[in-house]
C-alpha cells in the first residue's frame, strides 16, 4: 500500500526524464544492475503493486493495481505499453499486492496475493490462481477471468502485512514474506491444499542479510529510515535457483544449493543491490529465461526496469 510520503506525479516528471542519467549515475557494474527498459504512462497502471513476466507469451508482463482499485489484470509489453485488460469476476481487491507466473501440469497460471493488510485487522486472507489467457488481441480486452481456485489462510499467530509472495510449483508451497517484522519471517501455504478449509501459514524461517536503517538516515528520518527496508516484492527464479527480493531501497539475491530448501536459502547471505529511485517500489519478476528482472513501482507515470543479475 502507499505511505502518506508518495511523490506527486507531476513532480516525478522531472526525474523520470532525466532517469537514464541517474541510472548510469548510481551504477558502478558494466553493464549497470538497473536499466531503463520503458515507461508506465496510461493512467490505468497508476498503482502497480505485483508484476509477473508471462510464461505463454513473449515479452509480456502482467501487472495488477494495489487494493481499492478495481480488480483488473494487465497484459504490458517490456517496453511498457499496455497490450490488454482483463477484468476479475467473483472476487473483490481488497489488497492485492503482488503477482507470480508459474506452470503447472502443463498449464501456466498467474497467482494473484490478496495478502495487504496494514492495520492489522485481517483474520484471513486470500490468493487466487488463473489460467493465462491464451489471447492478447483488441477482442481480449475487457474479457473476464475466473480464478481456477482459491486459498484462504491466516497466519499461526496474529495478523501480518504481506507484500512478498513466490511460487514453487515443484514442491507445491507458496511462500510469503513478512512485511513490517525484523527481521522478515518467511511462511508457506500450500498450493493445491486439499480441502476448501481456512489454512494455516507454517512459518519456515526468517531472512538474513536485509539491510537495517544506517545512522545517517534515522538522523534524517527515523520514521521513514525504518520503511525504506520493508520487504515489498518476491519472486523464484524459473530454474527454482534463485530467489529475488525487493524492498522499496534495493534488490537482495539469494542463491539456494541443490540440497537446500528456501528457508536455508534465504538464511543464506544475499547479493545486494541498491536500486535506483522508483516511485513506490513494489512490483519485482523474474524475466523470461531468467537472466535478469523487471521491476517498478506505484503511481504513473513510472519507468520500467531492466534488472541485471548475471
Amino acid at each position: 500500500m502507499p505511505s502518506a510520503h508518495a511523490p506527486p506525479r507531476l513532480a516525478a516528471l522531472p526525474v523520470l526524464l532525466g532517469l537514464p542519467l541517474l541510472l548510469a549515475a548510481c551504477s558502478v557494474q558494466k553493464p549497470p544492475f538497473a536499466q531503463l527498459s520503458g515507461m508506465l504512462m496510461d493512467d490505468r497502471l497508476n498503482e502497480v503493486s505485483g508484476l509477473a513476466a508471462s510464461r505463454a507469451h513473449e515479452d509480456v508482463l502482467w501487472m495488477l493495481d494495489d487494493g481499492g482499485h478495481a480488480p483488473r489484470l494487465f497484459a504490458v509489453g517490456t517496453r511498457g505499453q499496455l497490450l490488454a485488460t482483463f477484468r476479475v469476476d467473483g472476487i473483490a481487491n481488497t489488497d492485492w499486492e503482488d503477482l507470480s507466473a508459474f506452470e503447472l501440469d502443463g498449464r501456466r497460471y498467474l497467482l494473484v496475493a490478496d495478502t495487504g493488510d496494514n492495520g492489522g485487522l485481517r483474520r484471513s486472507l486470500q490468493l487466487h490462481v488463473f489460467e493465462e489467457p491464451a489471447a492478447l488481441d483488441a477482442q481480449a480486452t475487457g474479457r473476464a477471468l475466473r480464478p481456477d481456485w482459491s486459498i484462504a489462510f491466516r497466519w499461526p499467530d496474529g495478523a501480518r502485512d504481506c507484500e512478498a509472495v513466490a511460487v514453487d510449483p515443484i514442491l507445491g508451497q507458496v511462500l510469503l514474506i513478512s512485511k513490517k517484522r525484523t527481521p522478515p519471517e518467511l511462511f508457506a501455504v500450500p498450493l493445491r491444499p486439499r480441502d476448501e478449509e481456512v489454512q494455516v501459514a507454517q512459518r519456515l524461517g526468517t531472512l538474513t542479510g536485509v539491510p537495517p536503517p544506517s545512522a545517517e538516515e534515522l538522523r534524517a528520518n527515523a520514521r521513514m529510515a525504518r520503511i525504506r527496508h520493508q520487504v515489498t516484492a518476491a519472486d523464484i527464479a524459473p530454474d527454482r535457483g534463485r530467489i529475488a527480493v525487493m524492498t522499496y531501497n534495493e534488490v537482495l539475491l539469494y542463491r539456494r544449493g541443490a540440497r537446500q530448501n528456501w528457508a536455508q536459502a534465504l538464511a543464506g547471505k544475499p547479493a545486494v543491490h541498491e536500486l535506483p529511485w522508483l516511485p513506490q517500489a513494489e512490483a519485482l519478476g523474474w524475466a523470461q529465461g531468467g537472466r535478469g528482472l523487471f521491476a517498478t513501482g506505484e503511481f504513473a507515470p513510472a519507468p520500467l526496469l531492466y534488472l541485471n543479475t548475471d
